[in-house]
């Protein structure tokens, strides 16, 4: 629980010749959690925040945020903006064991998400399925959901252990990956979820972050607590392909460039 003590920041980086550069930053009286671009405009980004609440910021504004969201009860520890076109929507997982739907032209949220058991770490919108999200909990399952009717649409026990990151495929609306304190990853076919599709062993403390790459089928990375971040092609016979080991601290998130092909 880090939310008690100090404020966050939101940085916003450019890459050009000179390298990384710091483009702006804003300041939030809490702990920032999680951050994800609008899917329809390049100056806005969405952040979730220790004190259960999220911000809307504009990098061409200096000041900020353009909104706060101020519904759950606890840390809001994921957001996501949906990635199908015809909608803008935001899911936000929180501590107070719900997800959240929003529009973020409008002030409050449309609907409340409940089932899970345990806090939600992960919240994650299908690239193919227009109003279709998956979460991962505390309570050892990931679930998939509807936006048009707010029961659960499917509950897979994934893990003997809390699950912290889950993330679909880019090329099968039917496959997703979960990653968990038991230190494996795990990959689901929600047309058979009586066992998993593959396995992958290799990290040696807690999984904190999953990420299909999107440009591979069936490549992916992860990062944990044993302070090294894994690349991996399920479909090999040894399927770690690189352990990246240039962290000296928990490795608590990570992303694949859109753009560029190797970049992590």
């Amino acid at each position: 629980y880090f939310s008690g003590l100090g404020c966050g920041t939101l940085a916003v980086l450019e890459q050009n010749e000179a390298g990384i550069v710091l483009l702006r930053s804003f300041d939030w009286n809490d702990g920032l959690f999680d951050v994800t671009w609008s899917e329809n405009n390049e100056h806005v980004l969405v952040t979730s925040s220790g004190d259960g609440s999220l911000q809307i910021w504009d990098t061409a504004k200096t000041k900020g945020p353009l909104q706060v969201y101020k519904e759950h009860t606890q840390e809001a520890y994921s957001v996501d903006w949906s990635q199908t076109r015809g909608e803008q929507l935001v899911v936000s997982g929180s501590w107070d064991r719900t997800a959240k739907l929003w529009d973020p032209a409008v002030g409050k949220s449309l609907c409340t998400f409940k089932g899970h058991e345990g806090v939600i770490y992960s919240t994650i919108w299908s690239p193919h399925i227009p109003g279709c999200f998956a979460s991962a909990s505390g309570d050892q399952t990931l679930r998939v959901w509807d936006v048009k009717a707010p029961r659960v649409k499917l509950v897979i026990p994934a893990h003997q252990a809390e699950i912290l990151s889950c993330d679909w495929c880019k090329y099968d609306e039917n496959l997703l990956v979960t990653g968990a304190v038991d230190c494996s990853l795990k990959g689901w076919d929600l047309r058979n979820i009586r066992q998993p599709v593959f396995v992958l062993l290799g990290h040696t403390y807690a999984i904190r972050r999953v990420k299909f790459s999107p440009f591979h089928a069936t490549l992916l990375a992860s990062c944990s607590y044993d302070f090294t971040v894994r690349f991996w092609d399920f479909a090999k016979p040894n399927p770690l392909l690189e352990t990246v080991e240039h962290h000296t601290e928990f490795t608590c998130g990570l992303d694949l460039s859109l753009h560029n092909c190797g970049q992590v």
